[in-house]
């Protein structure tokens, strides 16, 4: 049976709970930069003839509507 003195547990306690948290940060850091970074690649797009906005993949200068299928260019700020 192991022995562990009072201020090497407390070390172990806190340095455990210190990278419980640095783990974490790390999962949802990486989860949510991939989550937004997937949604500021789509491209904006506005149907002139029904008046939808809607979105289209990155790289695309040119997207059919969803709703009327009218074929329209993508906007530029």
């Amino acid at each position: 049976m192991f022995v562990i003195d009072l201020t090497v547990g407390a070390l172990i306690y806190i340095f455990s709970a210190l990278a419980l948290i640095l783990g974490l940060w790390l999962f949802y850091d990486f989860r949510d930069k991939n989550i937004y970074e997937a949604e500021r690649k789509k491209v904006i797009f506005h149907c002139i003839k029904c008046n939808k906005i809607y979105t289209g993949r990155q790289g695309v200068d040119v997207s059919c509507c969803p709703r009327c299928n009218f074929e329209n260019g993508r906007l530029k700020f």
